[in-house]
């Protein structure tokens, strides 16, 4: 065998091999500039990476911080499910588009895609004071809001997540259906169904697999929200007649009223509405409320600074679960407050139109309404006004006569009740007693007089809550009027008088000429029908005040409101005189009617039961006085 021995040849090949290559390594070492540029990127690509992250961490709230097919999908999701819990799916479906539009023949309407809400609407049909469009919601002036706790214990309000749209056609209606997501299978959907002739909205809010999303021993609370925008000329005068107005407890309805600040709670609430004169919102739903709190506060502190928003109101509604489910079917009204329109739903609505309680009410709903329907639908409105308070002062005019006659009488009694008076001037009890008689006798009662008055005021008080209200004024002209359901102006002031406003009125300038005169006729008839009586002086002078009082309240109350209602107030009190300058020149004959009272003295007459009453109870005065006077003697 042979020996191994080591080859000195291997040895020092492998020491001249090790010696090149270091000598290689050598001369291939980086300069200081080439170190200090590596380090450098080095710096720059840890900085790059933890940016990165931190943003995954907090941003991905839009479409261009989740990329689905990158890299970085599966860490994104995972970060957005951290910080939104199991709503993080439906972020990451959001297109980029803040909004959805959609047009019918009535509406022009964008829902916002953060919220599923309606953040504009747009009615295509109508104008403001200024030929501008009118919008009931436009730049964040409302808010719809889902309030509730999920399992993972957390609170999410709807109005700050991504909803995903869908627009699709269901015959000729317009469907809107807007999905808060968990996953395909589980959502949160808003669906609006839109007619293209109906001022009605389909609105139905319904979850699907939400029984393990939302906590159900927390309160699921619904929020409306809408600061009501500026319409007419005058912001002040369209202010009084915004208000909140909700039904519940199956048919009662109530309002919040004109207070600065004011609120109010209902239970079983089936509707509210945000009211802006002629314009309205409204939220109803078939099942109702369990509990409803209404909030209104005035933004109309100063006229000339408050020039945008007139009220701002708040709706808080708890929803109820099924089944860990929200199933709510409700309705959306944006539209005009036409009591027309309303009424046609049958669902109450025309509760909302303020035409006053009770008999006033029922006058204008089935008087006035029709008949000023009928008339506006072959006359201009100007002139329907007119041949209206026509037809109402002639079916009134017999009240008139009564009236008059009444007053007619009591002139002819006068010398006969001052000679009365004048007889038992020591003894008011006993004057009162003849009074009463010869009263009776003769047929003549001031209550005569006093009960056709009262008869008016309920057409009086109609009439003036039905002209505000009616829509179809609106923006009707008529001579020099632009607009019948504002104030005419024909002169423009440099200041604002205070109670009057910065411009002149023409019609309530005529309305007040008319009531002057008209007062005149009548309070002359009044005094010279009144008994002398101590204190008389005194009450000739407060009827000769009221006779110059009311036609200048007339002036300063009614320049701003609508020159319709001035309108009918000039005519009608320009009829007023004329059927009583016509009952008193040729149809009342004074001494026909002394004849007439001089046969009915002679006739026995028989008292009715409040006459008797009237006379024992003044008898028996008269004896307890009589008593007194003997005891004290």
């Amino acid at each position: 065998m042979e020996e191994k021995k080591l080859d000195i040849n291997s040895v020092i090949g492998f020491l001249l091999i090790f010696g090149i290559l270091m000598y290689m390594l050598w001369q291939n070492q980086p300069t200081p500039e080439e170190l200090e540029a590596q380090e450098k990127a080095k710096q720059e690509q840890v900085e790059a990476e933890k940016k990165a992250s931190e943003q995954s961490q907090t941003k991905i709230t839009k479409a261009e911080d989740y990329t689905p097919g990158t890299a970085s999908d599966s860490l994104q999701l995972v970060n957005l499910k951290n910080k939104l819990g199991v709503l993080a799916y439906s972020e990451t479906l959001n297109s980029g588009n803040d909004e959805t539009l959609v047009e019918t023949d009535l509406f022009a309407l964008k829902f916002n895609n953060r919220g599923g809400y309606l953040s504009e609407v747009k009615l295509k049909k109508f104008v403001d004071f200024n030929d501008e469009p009118i919008y009931i919601i436009k730049e964040d002036n409302a808010s719809f809001n889902i309030n509730f706790g999920t399992t993972e214990s957390r609170i999410v309000n709807t109005k700050d997540r991504y909803f995903d749209p869908t627009v699709t056609k269901n015959g000729e209606n317009t469907i809107v259906s807007m999905k808060l997501k968990v996953s395909e299978s589980k959502f949160l959907e808003y669906r609006y169904e839109l007619k293209n002739d109906e001022y009605m909205i389909d609105f139905t809010i319904r979850s699907q697999g939400f029984s393990d999303v939302i906590n159900s021993s927390q309160a699921v609370n619904l929020d409306w929200n809408l600061k009501t925008y500026r319409h007419a000329k005058s912001i002040s005068y369209e202010n009084r007649y915004t208000e909140v107005v909700f039904e519940y407890e199956d048919g009662k309805d109530d309002y919040l009223g004109q207070q600065e600040q004011t609120d109010d709670t209902a239970e079983d609430v089936s509707y509210v509405a945000f009211k802006q004169h002629f314009f309205t919102s409204i939220l109803l739903t078939d099942a109702p409320f369990k509990k409803g709190t209404f909030e209104s506060k005035n933004l109309v502190q100063d006229e000339e600074v408050d020039t945008i928003y007139t009220k701002a109101f708040v709706a808080k509604l708890p929803l109820e679960l099924a089944g860990g489910e929200i199933n709510k079917t409700m309705d959306w009204y944006y539209g005009p407050s036409d009591y027309k329109i309303l009424n046609a739903y049958d669902r109450n609505l025309d509760e909302i139109v303020p035409l006053g309680w009770g008999i006033f009410g029922w006058i204008n709903k089935y008087l006035f309404i029709p008949l000023f329907g009928f008339l506006g639908g072959f006359l201009p409105y100007g002139i329907a006004i007119i041949v209206m308070t026509v037809l109402i002062k002639l079916l009134m005019s017999f009240v008139q006569y009564k009236q008059f006659l009444s007053q007619a009488k009591m002139k002819i009694l006068k010398p006969e009740l001052d000679a009365i008076r004048l007889k038992h001037k020591d003894n008011k009890m006993k004057a009162q007693q003849e009074t009463m008689a010869l009263q009776t006798k003769a047929g003549a009662s001031p209550m005569a007089g006093c009960l056709p008055a009262l008869v008016q005021l309920p057409v009086f008080y109609a009439l003036f809550q039905f002209f505000p209200s009616a829509f179809d004024l609106r923006q009707k002209s008529f001579l020099w009027v632009k607009d019948l359901s504002s104030y005419d102006t024909i002169a423009e002031l440099p200041f604002s008088i205070p109670f009057y406003g910065d411009h002149v009125s023409l019609f309530p300038i005529l309305a007040s000429i008319a009531i002057f005169f008209y007062m005149r006729l009548t309070t002359g008839q009044q005094m010279s029908a009144q008994p002398t009586q101590e204190g008389m002086p005194d009450m000739g002078k407060m009827m000769k005040y009221m006779m110059y009082f009311s036609p200048i309240m007339m002036l300063f109350f009614f320049n701003n409101y609508a020159s319709g209602l001035s309108l009918y107030y000039f005519i009608s009190n320009l009829i007023s005189i004329g059927i009583i300058l016509v009952i008193k020149n040729y149809i009342l004959d004074e001494d026909k009617i002394h004849a007439q009272m001089q046969e009915n003295k002679k006739k026995p007459k028989k008292q009715n039961k409040f006459q008797t009453k009237m006379q024992e109870m003044m008898e028996q005065a008269e004896k307890q006085k009589q008593a007194q006077q003997k005891k004290k003697r």
